[in-house]
């Protein structure tokens, strides 16, 4: 495909408010509420620890050349996440030591290769929230090649992406999906974390799940037994 890029000031900036109530939700409470939006789960953090929430920043680049990453990693600003569409390519890493410490000096708050990395224990040390499906030695070059894309749509890891999503990560995966209907769903969220307190006691003191949760009752009228 030809190149395609694109003004990242075109981007809308996310809501603060509603990415400070996302840093307080627990991730996979939103699993309750959504069924789109989630990333392979082999895509796992390669580095950083916590919890990761920005704007989605897209690049697309091909197996071998990063030439359109390095001008992204220039342009992203405080928050953003930049999500990089590798084509497919399980064999290259486009992200290492060098385009880590760009991102981090310019405030990204992480990055995502739908793909591999390089540098795994410089990237630990950078500190900089890093997701990959894996690491090899092998890395891409700057072969200049008229193909890739910047702030355009693209797929990682099976879930598309549009420049201003939103991306939540932590240990357990990550998210990916427009403000709008991660907010739409953020409330009730919010509240189930709240409850589950009280839930996890009363399991503790030996109460059955079914029972608290209904589930049971509702076995019993599906006729699964008197």
């Amino acid at each position: 495909m030809p190149l395609d890029i694109r003004d990242i000031r075109a981007l809308p900036a996310p809501d603060a408010a509603l990415v400070a109530r996302l840093h307080q939700v627990d991730f996979p409470t939103l699993g309750h509420y959504l069924e789109e939006g989630f990333c392979d789960p082999a895509l796992q953090r390669m580095a950083g620890t916590g919890k990761l929430v920005g704007r989605a920043v897209t690049v697309r680049i091909t197996a071998t050349d990063s030439t359109v990453l390095h001008h992204a990693a220039g342009l992203v600003g405080p928050g953003d996440v930049v999500v990089i569409d590798t084509g497919g390519d399980r064999r290259h890493a486009p992200l290492g030591e060098v385009v880590a410490n760009a991102l981090a000096a310019r405030g990204a708050a992480g990055a995502v290769v739908d793909g591999l990395c390089t540098d795994i224990d410089a990237l630990r040390e950078v500190g900089l929230p890093v997701y990959a499906y894996g690491r090899t030695p092998l890395t891409t070059k700057l072969h200049g090649l008229a193909d890739g894309s910047f702030c355009a749509p693209i797929t990682c890891g099976g879930v598309p992406v549009h420049a201003g999503d939103l991306v939540l990560g932590d240990a357990n995966g990550l998210i990916v999906a427009p403000a709008g209907r991660l907010a739409a769903v953020l409330d009730e969220a919010v509240e189930d974390d709240a409850e589950e307190p009280a839930l996890i006691a009363e399991v503790t003191e030996g109460k059955p799940l079914g029972s608290l949760t209904g589930a049971t009752e509702t076995l019993r009228a599906l006729g699964a037994f008197a």
